[in-house]
């Protein structure tokens, strides 16, 4: 791109923010800003759960870069605008309304704006002390109540509900999570590693109810009381976090007339359905980057927002990198870490490794006798294993190519 052209990236996500940082550090000469609606310089979210949640951390701990970085490499960073209107070109430039009234001219667009939690529809759902836990307000408004509170419910045996269980335990308070589904993490690791994780949540206090539908939220005064399941037991709660899963914020995107399903979709090189529009992190609806593998995916994880963010840097400077790797997850859960490497999905056979003396679990997953994917507790060794097994065969395509 000539260095006169403008790079507006409306979100400042982790995606986001890497595609910033890799458009420098590709060379890439022209304007850049990264915008967020967030009254706070870019940060990151994982440890809003865990470490920052239990004040282990400090704020300044999660912002990403310095204002010097940002200044230094002339990247300018617009906090507190929402964008609430797209104006595009044919060619792909085009116009940002913010809801302030500010305007933001542009020459390629970048959507990072990520995704929002779910809402619960339920009577209750709206009384003070009901939460989520997506951002750093989110985490300030948690943090704030939980001094004052003994009881927590959490509705969502996700990541997140865990994680925050976890943390809220060992701030010395009694946690319950309440998974409508059979088995905690239901979409993420497979049945041996569910029951590995509630075992051993309940083993250090947590109560764990699966296969538990809530009925409605109970006020008490003017905030809440407890959660009332359909069985008709209730469960006290002084604060309830909701952790139902996300949707992908495509509203923009749809505006301006992108494709959307499950996200906005976009190809191997994060470019969306204009043909100029990029789309990154949790919003974008991308190719499985598995070597071989077929279908579509959106994932939820720093790693794919910074290697699709890289991806798609190339894209804006004109050159065209395949994104194809390897995905991985990490969850802190207390003093357990749970890796993840690969996907899992289509696996014919599974290979549990335990030891119970060093507290060490994992799962491996075959297909065709070939390793696909591992979920692995306090097993770095594990992990790091399969992940270059992994690894290794994602580079094979790559050097057939090459030499073909």
């Amino acid at each position: 791109m000539p260095a006169h052209e403008h790079v507006l990236i409306v979100g400042a996500s982790q995606a986001g923010v890497q595609l910033a940082v890799s458009l420098r550090a590709l060379g890439y000469d022209g304007s850049i800003t990264l915008l967020g609606e967030e009254n706070h310089r870019p940060y990151q979210r994982p440890a809003l759960s865990k470490e920052y949640l239990q004040d282990l951390i400090t704020k300044e701990k999660l912002i990403f870069r310095s204002e010097e970085y940002w200044d230094e490499h002339r990247i300018t960073v617009v906090k507190n605008e929402r964008i609430v209107r797209i104006d595009k070109d044919a060619d792909g430039s085009g116009v940002a309304h913010a809801r302030s009234g500010a305007q933001f001219p542009f020459d390629r667009l970048v959507l990072a704006v990520g995704a929002r939690p779910r809402r619960l529809q339920i009577v209750g759902a709206d009384l003070p002390g009901v939460l989520y836990l997506r951002n750093a307000d989110d985490a300030l408004e948690l943090k704030a109540r939980v001094p004052a509170v003994e009881d927590v419910a959490i509705i969502g045996g996700g990541f997140i509900g865990i994680e925050a269980a976890a943390s809220l335990h060992k701030m010395g308070r009694r946690v319950t999570v309440i998974e409508a589904g059979p088995r905690l993490v239901g979409r993420a690791v497979g049945p041996e590693t569910a029951a590995q994780l509630a075992e051993y949540h309940r083993r250090t206090g947590i109560e764990i109810l699966t296969d538990a539908t809530v009925s409605r939220i109970i006020a008490k005064g003017d905030s809440v009381g407890g959660v009332e399941l359909d069985d008709g037991r209730v469960i006290p709660a002084d604060i309830v976090l909701v952790g139902v899963g996300v949707i992908p914020n495509t509203e923009l995107a749809e505006s301006i007339g992108l494709y959307c399903d499950n996200g906005i979709r976009v190809d191997q090189y994060s470019v969306a359905s204009d043909g100029h529009t990029v789309a990154v992190g949790d919003v974008a609806n991308q190719p499985n980057p598995v070597a071989g593998a077929e279908g579509r995916v959106r994932f939820e994880s720093v790693n794919n927002a910074v290697e699709q963010a890289k991806v798609a840097a190339y894209a804006i400077t004109g050159r065209n990198e395949e994104y194809v790797g390897v995905p991985w997850f990490w969850s802190n859960q207390g003093d357990l870490k749970l890796q993840i490497a690969g996907l899992s999905a289509g696996h014919d056979r599974t290979e549990v490794r335990r030891d119970d003396a060093k507290g060490k679990f994992s799962v491996r997953y075959y297909r065709d006798d070939n390793i696909i994917a591992a979920d692995c507790i306090n097993a770095p060794l594990d992990f790091i294993t399969v992940k270059k097994e992994l690894a290794k065969r994602a580079l094979k395509p790559e050097l057939e190519r090459s030499t073909s």
